[in-house]
Order: structure tokens, then C-alpha cells, then sequence
């Protein structure tokens, strides 16, 4: 940890020049707090309640009541300002113009029910929408989804607007992949299938919200060249003792059980929270493979023979999640806490099957083989994290913040594997591969966030990170033939690996009238060694980059507003992606990493414009140096290797369309749709590579509230044919409905919802090279009925929500 801190003062002129920096101009900012209730005096949770300039009814800031009514706006430049609020159901109602230049406390705003509602005599109840659209990024609200209960994380990712999961787990957000993974604003340090099986462990209803951010500021890890997906877990924000209990049953081929349990302890300055949560999930993997394998001669193309492969998994997955965590209030102005969790994943029986059969040059049969797999998997997880808030005295300028985070994680993976191959031709002795292989993976971490609210409507950001990262990965294969069983020594090896990274970072941000600005830079260094034990093969690594954003914002008037955003980002390789060891498939498919893999960096610009606060259209455009991508590329005549590559260059274009509807008071529809046109220059395995296609993906989530505790949720979505590198991806899509009923006082809900119902998400794909063509047919235990309970027990009284600094709606730390 010492060196971590000393890592801090790597770039000491940077920072202490960032931290300082206060221009002396002169213009306050303010808060307001009030309520909203109906006439009788009841309160209304989730009602909306915006800021308007009055000179032009301009939208300032937008805000939810709690579930006491309240609500709270902090950091308002002083002036002249209306306020509204407004609730399904119920008439809109203002007030002012209020002038407003310190804290201000408005009266009861009261609703009548709308002539619609008191005629119907139906009782409406408010909730945040599942989507929200924000300058800077979307919002799914999982918490309120019913098509959330008994699913994972990665179900709800994967039919969240604009993001696709392809058969390799890789996740692409707008077409484009290369993405950072938050979870509770930790960085996850896995991509692919390693990612995919977190979040398929991560049971979705421990999920508050996910973040999709496309064009980040400075203040955010420069990682993440296609943007940042944050998931933010769920906290009890209820005053004294209460808690949450959930449990589903689902099924498809196979069952699927999820159950949780979330307490929190809320009283004066202290508040304790913990949650536990365990699934249990059978599944079904299914894969069909044809290859053709060719040589070259001369300038024809020479067909040597060809295979087919019939695969089935069929994978039982156990997780235990489990998280506490204390807050406690030192003064007005400061706040310390501390948080562990863990998420302990394990398949204790992947069973698997593979039967090959392979052809010569004139198409007869060679040989076949039947290869039986029994893997077991074990990845227990655990992060620790302490964090600091203070808030200082306000002045003139407003309230300054700091902020300081240390984490500590640790990911632990333990694979075990026979395969078993026995040749039904050709006479070969059957054969038995043993493989274990175990990884431990370390992250330390120490950052620290200043915001410094300055005149005229400016703020001030700065702050610096260092992170260490230590990967030892361990692997044995021994081969067993005529009953002789001997250790593999060109398979086996141990891998080792250290990063160590120090950041800085000043971003700033001022509203001029109808304009806002935001400009940033953040430096970041990384030194990398690696460490190859067998053969003694060594790399080390060093550089330094900068990191340059901006942001304009002009709001012409309520109807029209334009927003332009560029930046530059990098992305590192992941540690798995970078360790060298082989996971064998079969007998003629592997799996391995690439230590020679060096970061791709991308330069991204975005111009977006709004309609009526809620209509979006955004062109973007990037270009990315040294582009990651997973490819299948041919070893020998037979055999094949499923590994990541640099390629040359990626070329990105995007048009991005955004349309949220009301079609009836009861019927709500967002709607989005992103065409985008990716190409790839590179050379790999002998094939020049200059590819592109126009593609786009169709999302449309519609949202219906019967009344007396009834909803409904229908969600599609539509990916077109797609050319990503080598690999060209045929048209897929899903659709899922789900129900609901409030019950028990509205304490419990009771939720049915069925996923991919007309079993269209499967994936069909074709990679060619020079010397081989690879055609896949892909498909899952995706189409499933759930049935899900959730109930409410304890104190609702809910407590206000610690929202001071004049950062709080960029830092949107989670609670």
C-alpha cells in the first residue's frame, strides 16, 4: 500500500497545481428543498419536480421525490427560477418565479388528481421509468423491471438500449466493443467469457440501475474506448430496521433458482446494510461447427479437407453473493464508511460432449472421434473498500467536496478439466487430457477527488489515482495413453504478471447563459512486466499518455438543444486476456491468450441533438489504433486456435436515435435505434483484412400500468447482420414480456415474465481467412418462464439522500 500512495505523488506539479487552482470570481449557488403531496396531505413518492429558468421555461435540473415527498436540489446558480411537479395521474402544478440565491425551502407543492384518474377512481402508483435519458448517458432502472426478477445481470444487459452480447460473451455497446465495467464504481478487471460468467452469477435483482456512458469526462479510468457500463447495486435508504427478501424459480431446459436477502439498520449518525444471495442455475450450451481448411499454391487456393463438430454443454451454475457494509456520520460535514463483498461462483458439474468427424480433399470420410469433458470451476471472489466524504463550510462559491477511496480485491480461479477422446477409425489408442489450472488476481487501489465550486457558474475537478495489479497464474497438464500417465511439459507453465498505473486528472465545467463547457485532461503511467517460467520469457512495458475531453452544450430554447463531445481513450488488455496458457476444447480447438497484445487507443467525437428535452439524434465517430479483437484462426491443416489479436485500424461510424413515447396515460414506449457501420484493417494468419457493413440494433421497451397494482413490460430487440473483423454475424433478436401485481399493502410484488420467447437469439456466424472458412451455429437456455416474489418489511420512512457538493450529479456515487 505504501507504494501505492507514494504512486499518488508521481505527477506532483500536476496535481498540486490542479488542487489549488481557484479563479476569484464572484457568483453563488444555492439549494432548495421541499415537498410534494396530494390535497389530502399525502405524500407522493417518485413525483418529478424540475427547475426552470423563468426567463425562457428552460429546464435547469430535473429531480424524484422520496418516498416521504421530499426533494432536494443542491448547487442551483443564484437567479430567477420556476418549479414544477408532476405525476402520473395527477394535474401539473407550478410555482413562482422564486428568486433564489441561498437555501430555500419551498411549501408543500399540492396535485389534484388529474379529471381522468378521479373518474376511473384508479389508484396510481408513481415509479421511476425503466429507461432515462440523460446528457451524457442512459440509465436503466433494473430495480423497477419486471422482466428483472429471477434473471442475471447479463440478461438485463443484454436488452439494455444499444447493447449486444455476442456467442463469444463479448458485450458491445452501439455495435462497438471495448467497454469499462463498473460495479459500485469498481473497475472489473475481465472481458469476454470471464466477464460474462461474473454477471451470469450476479443475480439481477441485487441490481439498482445500470449506467450506459458513451463519451465519459476526465474524472473516469481513461480505459474504455466504446464507454462505460456501471452497475450499481442496490442500498436500503429506509430509516430504523428493514429489509428485503426475494426468491424466483425459472425454468427453460433446465431449473433456475435465485434467492436474497438485503437488511439495513438506519439510526442517527449510523447506518449498517448487508445483503446475501444465492442461485442455482442448470443450463444448456449448444454448438455446431463446420470447418475447411486450405493451403495456398502458388495463387490458388488448395482445399485439404474439412470437419464437422456437434457440441453440447450442459453447465450448472452455484453462486453465493454476499455484502455489509457501515456508514457512519463523524460530523455535519464528514462521512466515513466501510464495505466487503464477495461473490463465490462454481459449476462443481460441467459435463460436455463433442463428436468430430472429418473429411480428406475429396469430401470422403477420414476419421471420427467422441471427446466426453468434465470440468469443474471454482472462482471465489471477495473486494474491500474504506471511503472518506467531506464536505467543507460553503462560501460565496457554493460547497467543496473531497472524496477518498482505498480498495482492495481479490479474484480467485481454480479450473479442473479431463477430456477424454476416443477415435472410432483410424485405431488410435483413446487418450485422457488432465489440465488444472489455478489463478489468483490482486487489485490495489488508493484515489482521492477534490470539486471546487468557483463564480460564475464554474466548478473545479482534480484528482489522482494509483492502482496495482499483481496476476500469478499456475498450470499442469498430464497426459494419460495405454494406462501411462505422464506430465505434459510443452503445455505446462506459470504466468506472472504486474501492473502498476498512476493517474491525474482536472476537469472543468462552467454554464455561460444558454452554454455550458466542460474541458478536461487526465495523465495516466503504466509500467507492465510479464513473466513466462518455462522458457523464461520476459516483456516489461512502460509509457505515459494523456487524455484530453470536452464537452459543449447550447440550449437554444425549450424545444432544441445541441450537445457536441469528444475525447481519447485507451484500452489495456485484460490479465486473462494476456495469460498464454491453453484451455483445450477438443482435440483439434483451443483456447488461449496473447502476451504480445499491446493497448488500443481511440480518438471519439459525438454531436447529439435533443427535441422537446426528450427526442435525441447523435452522429459519432472513432477511430481506434491497434483494435482488440477475439478471432478462431487456423494452427495446422487441422487445428485451430481461439485467441485476441491487434489488427491495424477500426473505423467507427454511428447514427444514434432516440424516441420516448407516450402512446396513453397507461402505455409508455422508449424506443432506440443505432445504425452504425464498422471496418477493420489489419493482416492476420495470411489474410489482408479490409472489411465493413452497415449495421443496426432496434431496441423498444413498452411499459404498461393497468392501475390497482397491475403493470406489464414488453421489451424487442433486433440486431442486423454485422461485420466485426473476420467474423460476419447473421441477424438475431429476442422478445420478452413480463407482469406484475402489487400485493400486501404493496409491500410484496409478485412478477411472472418469460425471456426470448419466440427462441430467436441464437447466433449464426462465418470467419474466413486465406486458408480457412469456420461456419457456427450457437444457441442457449434462453427462452424461460419465471415466477418471482419480493416483499417490503420494516420502517418505510425513507431517509434523505446525502447529496452535497456541487459534483454530486457527475459523481453519482453509489448509495
Amino acid at each position: 500500500m505504501e507504494t501505492l500512495i507514494n504512486g499518488l505523488f508521481r505527477w506532483p506539479a500536476m496535481f498540486l497545481c490542479l488542487l489549488f487552482i481557484a479563479p476569484a470570481w464572484a457568483q453563488s449557488t444555492a439549494s432548495l428543498t421541499g415537498a410534494v403531496q396530494e390535497s389530502t396531505g399525502k405524500p407522493i413518492e417518485f413525483a418529478t419536480i424540475i427547475v426552470h429558468r423563468a426567463a425562457d421555461s428552460a429546464v435547469v435540473k430535473t429531480e424524484f421525490s422520496d418516498a416521504t415527498g421530499a426533494f432536494r436540489f443542491e448547487a442551483l446558480p443564484a437567479g430567477r427560477y420556476l418549479v414544477s411537479a408532476s405525476q402520473l395521474g395527477f394535474a401539473r402544478t407550478w410555482a413562482g418565479p422564486l428568486e433564489i440565491s441561498s437555501s430555500t425551502s419551498l411549501p408543500a407543492l399540492k396535485l389534484a388528481p388529474s379529471g381522468a384518474t378521479a373518474l376511473k377512481e384508479v389508484t396510481v402508483m408513481g415509479q421511476k421509468p425503466i429507461y432515462q435519458r440523460e446528457a451524457d448517458r442512459t440509465i436503466v432502472n433494473v430495480e423497477n423491471s419486471t422482466l428483472a426478477a429471477g434473471n442475471t445481470t447479463l440478461d438485463v444487459l443484454s436488452r439494455a438500449p444499444g447493447v449486444t452480447v455476442d456467442g463469444n460473451d463479448n458485450v458491445a455497446l452501439r455495435g462497438k466493443q471495448g467497454l469499462l465495467v463498473l460495479i459500485d464504481g469498481k473497475r472489473q478487471p475481465m472481458t469476454g467469457t470471464e466477464l460474462a460468467d461474473y454477471l451470469r452469477a450476479l443475480p439481477a435483482d441485487q441490481v439498482k440501475n445500470i449506467e450506459l456512458i458513451t463519451n465519459p469526462p476526465a474524472k473516469y479510468d481513461a480505459q474504455g474506448g466504446a464507454g462505460i457500463i456501471a452497475i450499481n447495486l442496490k442500498k436500503d435508504q429506509r430509516q430504523g430496521t428493514n429489509g428485503t427478501v426475494n426468491a424466483s424459480y425459472g425454468r427453460g431446459y433446465y431449473n433456475k433458482f435465485n434467492g436474497s436477502l438485503s437488511m439495513n439498520h438506519r439510526h442517527d449518525k449510523l447506518n449498517l446494510f448487508g445483503s446475501y444471495s444465492y442461485a442455482n442455475r442448470g443450463g444448456l450450451g449448444k454448438l455446431d461447427i463446420h470447418r475447411d481448411f486450405y493451403r495456398t499454391e502458388g495463387t490458388e487456393r488448395v482445399f485439404v479437407g474439412s470437419s464437422d463438430q456437434v457440441n453440447r454443454l450442459y453447465p450448472t451454475t452455484r453462486s453465493h453473493g454476499w455484502k455489509a457494509g457501515v456508514d457512519y456520520t463523524l460530523t455535519d460535514h464528514t462521512v466515513v464508511g466501510a464495505v466487503v463483498s464477495g461473490l463465490a461462483a462454481r459449476n462443481p458439474r460441467l459435463p460436455g460432449t463433442n463428436r468430430t468427424t472429418l473429411y480428406d480433399t475429396t469430401g470422403a470420410l477420414d476419421d471420427q472421434y467422441t471427446a466426453q469433458v468434465n470440468r469443474s470451476f471454482r472462482s471465489p471472489n471477495a473486494t474491500a473498500n474504506l471511503n472518506l466524504r467531506h464536505t467543507f463550510a460553503p462560501d460565496s462559491n457554493g460547497t467543496r467536496e473531497l472524496t477518498a477511496d482505498v480498495d482492495y480485491a481479490h479474484y480467485g480461479t481454480q479450473r479442473l478439466q479431463d477430456l477424454t477422446t476416443t477415435y472410432l477409425l483410424s485405431g488410435r489408442p483413446t487418450t485422457l487430457l488432465y489440465s488444472n489450472q489455478n489463478g489468483d488476481l490482486a487489485i490495489q487501489s488508493v484515489k482521492a477527488d477534490y470539486v471546487q465550486p468557483l463564480a460564475r457558474q464554474a466548478r473545479l475537478e482534480v484528482g489522482a489515482k494509483a492502482s496495482r495489479v499483481n496476476s500469478d497464474n499456475d498450470v499442469q497438464f498430464e497426459n494419460t495413453e495405454n494406462g501411462v500417465r505422464t506430465v505434459d511439459v510443452n503445455q505446462s507453465n506459470r504466468f506472472m504478471y504486474d501492473e502498476r498505473i498512476t493517474a491525474a486528472y482536472v476537469n472543468f465545467n462552467q454554464t455561460l447563459g444558454k452554454l455550458n463547457l466542460q474541458a478536461g485532461l487526465r495523465g495516466e503511467q503504466t509500467r507492465a512486466t510479464g513473466h513466462q517460467v518455462v522458457g523464461d520469457a520476459r516483456f516489461i512495458r512502460r509509457y505515459a499518455q494523456l487524455f484530453p475531453s470536452a464537452a459543449l452544450k447550447q440550449t437554444f430554447n425549450d424545444q432544441h438543444e445541441v450537445a457536441v463531445s469528444l475525447s481519447r481513450r485507451i484500452d489495456r488488455p485484460s490479465y486473462q486476456q494476456l495469460n498464454p496458457f491453453r484451455i483445450i476444447v477438443d482435440p483439434t480447438t483451443f483456447e488461449a491468450g496473447n502476451p504480445g497484445l499491446r493497448p488500443q487507443t481511440s480518438y471519439n467525437v459525438e454531436l447529439t441533438h435533443t427535441f422537446k428535452q426528450k427526442f435525441s439524434t447523435g452522429v459519432s465517430y472513432s477511430i481506434t489504433r491497434n483494435p482488440l479483437i477475439g478471432v478462431v484462426q487456423p494452427e495446422t491443416d487441422s487445428t485451430v486456435v481461439a485467441t485476441t489479436v491487434n489488427l491495424g485500424q477500426q473505423h467507427y461510424y454511428a447514427l444514434t436515435l432516440t424516441a420516448p413515447v407516450e402512446l396513453a396515460k397507461w402505455w409508455t414506449v422508449y424506443n432506440n435505434g443505432v445504425f452504425y457501420y464498422n471496418r477493420f484493417t489489419g493482416n492476420l494468419a495470411g489474410t489482408a483484412l479490409n472489411r465493413g457493413r452497415l449495421a443496426f440494433t432496434l431496441t423498444s421497451n413498452s411499459t404498461f400500468t393497468f392501475g390497482k397494482g397491475w403493470s406489464a413490460e414488453l421489451n424487442g430487440s433486433y440486431q442486423s447482420r454485422e461485420q466485426y473483423g473476420f467474423l460476419d454475424v447473421r441477424p438475431n433478436g429476442q422478445l420478452a414480456l413480463g407482469i406484475q401485481k402489487l400485493v400486501w399493502n404493496q409491500k410484496g410484488t409478485l412478477k411472472l415474465n418469460a425471456t426470448d420467447i419466440l427462441y430467436t437469439n441464437k447466433v449464426r456466424a462465418i470467419s474466413s481467412y486465406n486458408n480457412y472458412v469456420e461456419r457456427f451455429y450457437q444457441r442457449g437456455d434462453v427462452r424461460i418462464v419465471t415466477l418471482a416474489f419480493s416483499y417490503r418489511f420494516g420502517n418505510d420512512k425513507v431517509a434523505p439522500a446525502r447529496r452535497t457538493g456541487g459534483a454530486e450529479e457527475e459523481k453519482r456515487r453509489a448509495n
